[in-house]
């Protein structure tokens, strides 16, 4: 598979290089003034803005230094990444909203071998609340099989657009509040491509669709790549638009040494290299004395290397401020800044009308219903379709976890919009299999461990079936198999079948001391009708039949007859999911709104319960966390309970119960390092406060009733889910030191 790929790219560079030898990297676009008027009194600058891959981001570091000194720019030419920051710039959008767009992005998981959690669907997102571990592999009759590296590379596409702001996306490149050009590579001819009358968000993705890494883009019939490959620093184009002063930023990627070139990939990559370095210092040259080039060393940093976006920025703008006294010759008073802020900054004067929609192909599509993904767009014929909706409709189709890469072309032509959507599915995402590991322990008589397992085989008839099945062995025993039925091609209506079984300890606890000990098993049978609400969550209609025995382990006693109960049950349930990561969120919400009535089998009385959980993650600075509310309450026994890591840390775990039970929680973070690749993540140092409180049926929870307690952890975002290692403790009880790895929502 490898070798298919890199030989294309190894002719690709051949070609381009020809051809930049035949033209002598000469652009067909004639030299012509910008058609915006040359400010009057100063002279007209240019910020040049190259390619580089995640070292653009040093771009951003840059524009911050050239606002605090009040450097104006009148015109932006970008390259590839360069194109992406120059082009959201152009577009109104600020420095602040750059920075925190790197500074929020969950990178590692943009990378990684599948979309963004925020992009997921919802039936993905509760696979992650069933088991939280990464270690994710593809089960079918050639054997187990890895998700690629990078997953066709759609995810880190798809957040690179968002850089864009949704009113700007069809707009014109020549209609900017601030004037824009994004360099492209003709990958026919090997030219400088003209996308003047381009879009915008077709511009940008042309100018970074780097071969071999992101499709190429169509545009005016002609498919576009990533225009570093013939002008990787555009000084000659903002030379042809009129620029009396050019402002270059060069970020492109260094020459590997020897010892990289060990791969097919490795000799790929450095004659792409060679070929955007010498074009870069072919441009370098003919800078102008008053010019201003500014160099970023950004050694160690690679193409990739997103997750370093802090550093990239910081050290951009380190390399500005290098150059700060000749930039000050530029600088204009504050009130002539703000002018032309403003004017970069304002919404434009005419939002492009979307065009009505002629249709919808799909191409590439073996086992997914192409017609389900036509559903799934929700993009009508006739009606106008925007490229902003176009995006976020191939997003949350991406979301769905069966594709590799999602390619969509946009084709105007007529007054009306031909979308071509080209998928190439993920074989191995068919048959998936996730494996997980549980661990808990307060280092005295409170421990438990479960391996886990969780299973979903796709597309198992035209309508999109799944039948998902999860299986836990070790302190509890599971096994529970649900079958996943849309109701119509791409219905948000479903019917879901379950049937279960669950083997647990479970602890009698009176006045917060162990008393007893039952060995509980339950089997059941469930049927909910269900409705999905769009990526976010779902409301579900249930009923169910259960059959339960509970044996008396300690204090063991001969003789003792299994408690043996059975009954049926209705619920009603509401739940939503928009957390960024289920580990450490940074924003989003949680939440899980139920209410059930059970009869057991030869009884009158029924048992009503309702329940009510949520979260919401922070993120303040450094700092970031989640606070949680949870109520539940049960006319018969108990609703819930607490005690352990998190749940009034320090109590002994489910010690504290009854029928009305409430607890508050505030937890936060803050990184204090990174575990080594392939080890994990980030590592955290936080901590928690936790108010808990259970009373009696007709008694109302009062402020007094509460317990109060805390904890302070080190935390690890491993593959197999967050690790804690802290100590806590409950005012006035007791307290422990933990270990625990798992979910603790």
């Amino acid at each position: 598979m490898r070798t298919r790929l890199i030989t294309p790219l190894l002719l690709l560079c051949w070609a381009i290089g020809a051809a930049q030898a035949v033209h002598a990297a000469e652009s067909p676009v004639q030299d012509q003034a910008q058609a915006s008027a040359t400010p009057q009194g100063r002279p007209k600058i240019a910020l040049v803005l190259s390619g580089g891959g995640a070292r653009g981001l040093a771009h951003i570091g840059v524009l911050r230094v050239l606002q605090e000194l009040r450097v104006p720019v009148d015109l932006v030419v970008g390259t590839s990444m360069g194109a992406l920051v120059g082009g959201a710039f152009a577009s109104g959008r600020s420095v602040e909203e750059l920075e925190n767009f790197v500074r929020s992005a969950d990178w590692n998981a943009i990378l990684s071998d599948r979309p963004p959690r925020q992009d997921l669907s919802y039936r993905r997102r509760e696979d992650d609340q069933m088991l939280p571990s990464r270690l994710e592999f593809g089960l079918g009759r050639d054997g187990v099989s890895l998700p690629p590296a990078a997953a066709g590379n759609s995810g880190l596409e798809f957040a690179l657009e968002r850089l864009v702001s949704s009113q700007y996306a069809d707009l014109n490149v020549q209609n900017l509040p601030l004037p824009f050009e994004a360099l492209a590579t003709d990958l026919l001819t090997g030219e400088l491509a003209d996308l003047s009358g381009t879009p915008l968000f077709l511009a940008m993705r042309a100018s970074m669709a780097v071969p071999g890494f992101f499709s190429p883009v169509r545009i005016k019939g002609r498919l576009m790549v990533d225009g570093g490959l013939v002008r990787n620093m555009g000084v000659e184009s903002a030379r042809a638009k009129g620029a009396d002063i050019i402002i270059a930023v060069d970020v492109g990627t260094p020459l590997a040494e020897e010892k990289e070139l060990g791969s097919a990939l490795g000799v790929a990559n450095q004659m792409l290299s060679i070929l955007t370095t010498q074009n870069s210092a072919r441009s370098a040259r003919t800078l102008r004395p008053e010019d201003v080039l500014i160099d970023p060393d950004l050694a160690g940093l690679g193409f990739l290397d997103f997750t370093r976006g802090e550093q990239a920025i910081a050290t951009g703008a380190r390399a500005a401020r290098a150059a700060q006294e000749r930039l000050n010759v530029f600088s204009l008073s504050p009130e002539a800044y703000a002018q032309v802020e403003q004017a970069r900054r304002r919404p434009p004067a005419v939002t492009p009308a979307a065009l009505p929609l002629a249709d919808v192909t799909i191409k590439g599509s073996k086992r997914v219903n192409p017609e389900v993904i036509k559903a799934e767009l929700e993009l009508q014929p006739g009606q106008p379709a925007s490229q902003a909706a176009i995006n976020q409709a191939t997003v949350e189709l991406y979301g769905r976890g069966d594709f590799e890469r999602i390619d969509t072309q946009v084709i105007d032509r007529d007054g009306q919009r031909h979308i071509t959507v080209n998928v190439s599915e993920a074989d191995w995402a068919h048959s998936r299999l996730r494996l997980g590991l549980e661990l808990s322990s307060n280092f005295a008589d409170d421990n438990s461990f479960k391996v886990v397992a969780l299973h979903n085989l796709s597309w198992l008839n035209a309508w999109g079936g799944e039948l998902r099945t999860f299986a836990s062995i070790g302190s509890e025993r599971k096994l529970a198999s649900s079958f996943h039925q849309p109701l119509g091609l791409g219905s948000d209506w479903y019917v879901e079948p379950t049937l279960s079984f669950t083997g647990t300890p479970w602890d009698l606890f009176v006045d917060g001391q162990r008393k007893a000990r039952f060995n509980t098993s339950t089997s059941s049978a469930e049927l909910a009708l269900g409705r999905r609400l769009g990526r976010w969550g779902d409301v579900q209609l249930g009923a169910s039949r259960f059959r339960g025995d509970a044996v008396l382990q300690v204090p063991q006693s001969r003789g003792d007859t299994p408690i043996q109960q059975s009954g049926s049950s209705y619920s009603l349930r509401l739940r939503a999911d928009t957390l960024d990561s289920l580990t450490f969120p940074t924003r989003g919400v949680l939440l899980d709104i139920g209410a059930t009535r059970t009869q057991l089998a030869g009884s009158q009385v029924h048992s009503d319960a309702i329940g009510f959980q949520g979260l919401a993650a922070f993120r303040a600075d450094e700092w970031a966390g989640h606070v949680w509310a949870e109520y539940s309450h049960a006319n018969l026994g108990s609703a819930t309970s607490l005690g352990g890591f998190l749940r009034l840390s320090g109590s002994p775990a489910s010690s504290v119960s009854n029928q009305n039970v409430g607890l508050l929680r505030f937890v936060t973070a803050r990184r204090i390092g990174a575990m080594p690749v392939g080890l994990g993540e980030a590592v955290r140092g936080g901590f928690s406060v936790e108010l808990g409180a259970a009373v009696q049926d007709g008694q109302r929870i009062e402020l007094a009733d509460f317990k109060l307690a805390g904890s302070l952890f080190v935390a690890v975002d491993t593959r197999l889910g967050p690790f804690y290692l802290g100590a806590g403790s409950t005012k006035g009880g007791e307290s422990a030191f933990y270990l625990f790895l798992g979910p603790s929502w």
